[in-house]
């Protein structure tokens, strides 16, 4: 399977460099290059990329606005979206995952991080680095969900907590820890595949893309809080 992938920054020479890198893989191909959020989005809809690589930060329609469109577009359901941004620590990265990102990272990470990224997102699984799970995400979701929480629809996902099993909910905070589905399984004494499928009812009864929504989800709902270091 080549995983479709396209490229949206406002930055000519660092798209080519993208395109190199990734069109270098056996198993990825870039499928369009967007210089800002309304091509980016326009390409979407005609491309049908599986990962898209978004700046944040684009002159016109922005990558968070971009975001927003496509993760609100039902037939861009399955498009997975990895926020680039120069600086890790930023607000903008918290609202890129309320808009409906399955992650973020920086741009300066290494070419095998970039690679490995997309095939994360690809995979359905949430690409937060050690950094931001540990305390940034934690610290803005915990001051309360935004505007951005509403137009993707974390207000709906909150409420539906309640249609939970007990076994759902604590899946849900061991996913928004950061733990593999591996790691999971070996806390709760559990079969891989038993957690798979406990975290694939979980996303479909909370309308979540991925498990970067479930993390979004179950800080915002409260059911995890933050930690203080």
């Amino acid at each position: 399977m080549t995983i479709r992938v396209l490229l949206a920054d406002d930055q000519a020479l660092l798209r080519s460099a993208f395109k190199v890198l990734v069109d270098s893989e056996p198993d990825m191909e870039v499928v369009g290059e967007a210089p800002d959020g309304a091509g980016a989005v326009a390409l979407a809809r005609s491309t049908r990329p599986d990962v898209v690589l978004m700046d944040i930060r684009m002159p016109g329609t922005d990558g968070l606005a971009a975001t927003r469109m496509i993760t609100a577009d039902p037939e861009l359901a399955d498009v997975r979206i990895v926020m680039l941004t120069t600086f890790e620590v930023d607000e903008y990265v918290v609202q890129s995952l309320r808009a409906g990102a399955s992650g973020f990272l920086g741009k300066g990470a290494e070419p095998e991080e970039l690679l490995g990224a997309i095939r994360i997102a690809h995979a359905g699984e949430a690409l937060l680095s050690p950094a931001a799970t540990k305390g940034l995400i934690a610290t803005f979701l915990a001051q309360g969900p935004g505007a951005e929480t509403a137009g993707a629809g974390g207000g709906a996902r909150t409420e539906r907590l309640g249609a939970l099993t007990a076994r759902e909910r604590e899946v849900l905070v061991l996913v928004a820890g950061g733990l593999s589905n591996d790691e999971i399984a070996e806390r709760l004494d559990v079969s891989p595949l038993t957690v798979k499928t406990h975290v694939n009812r979980t996303m479909a009864k909370l309308g979540a893309r991925d498990r970067a929504q479930l993390v979004v989800t179950a800080y915002e709902s409260g059911l995890v809080r933050p930690r203080v270091e």
